[in-house]
């Protein structure tokens, strides 16, 4: 695959209008959305046409019906679009991404670091991965690790040796596991930032994110959630993406 190796993309006004202007589409989206959520509601999950794994690992744990950014985003992030998702707290945005990520792997040979998600804290990061384990409990040869600094090296290497296909991490110990080589990004498939405002707006923190994003493949998929997004965040967020005219920017508040 072909890799990054120059800086990211440049942030121009013109990027910027074109966002906008597909805010506005997707405002009006989320609009007509909302006059058929009631029938989604009525049949659920399936209705996103998801792995039988993942409908009955759903079932088991609970969610009857898609919250409304699950209605906007899981069907845009199953086609392998980019987005930028903005919504409160509590919407349900981690199974937008985890259900995204575990329907599209391959389940009967899966890469090895087919998907990375970063995190700015160990808890939240220990939050996401126990979200993949649990909707992906019957994909038994999809699995996921978490990484964060504090632990030794030698036990992250016992976890990479179980060849995980989705690993969850801080960017500092995800950098520092790539330069050891004990990382390999070469068959990643999607990049996503949790809670991104928190990570882009440090600057130590963004630097780590900005270096990992270009040892990856080009041809992958970028997805950034998030509470808030400043317009200096939102600017800093869509350079990681590769056709800006593509982003779709769902905003629920």
């Amino acid at each position: 695959m072909e890799h990054h190796e120059e800086e990211l993309n440049p942030y121009s006004d013109e990027e910027d209008n074109q966002q906008e202007t597909k805010k506005k589409t997707d405002g009006d989206a989320k609009t007509n959305t909302a006059g058929t959520l009631s029938s989604l509601h009525s049949t659920g999950f399936r209705d996103f046409l998801l792995k039988p794994e993942l409908i009955r690992a759903i079932s088991e744990a609970g969610f009857e019906h898609p919250s409304e950014v699950q209605v906007n985003a899981i069907p845009r992030a199953l086609e392998g679009k980019d987005i930028i998702c903005q919504a409160k707290s509590g919407m349900g945005k981690t199974a937008v991404f985890t259900l995204a990520v575990l329907q599209s792997i391959d389940s009967k040979k899966p890469d090895p670091v087919s998907a990375l998600v970063l995190v700015h804290t160990k808890e939240l990061a220990y939050q996401i991965h126990r979200e993949f384990e649990r909707l992906g409990k019957y994909l038994v040869t999809v699995k996921s690790n978490v990484f964060y600094g504090g632990i030794s090296i030698e036990k992250d290497k016992e976890k990479m040796a179980a060849e995980p296909a989705i690993i969850v991490g801080t960017p500092a110990r995800i950098l520092d596991l790539y330069r050891r080589k004990i990382i390999k990004l070469d068959k990643l498939r999607f990049f996503i930032l949790d809670e991104c405002d928190k990570m882009l707006d440090q600057k130590d923190m963004g630097r780590d994110i900005a270096e990992i994003f270009t040892k990856t493949p080009i041809d992958k998929q970028v997805m950034m959630f998030s509470a808030t997004f400043s317009k200096e965040v939102r600017k800093l967020a869509s350079k990681f993406m590769q056709e800006v005219k593509e982003l779709i920017l769902i905003m629920l508040l």
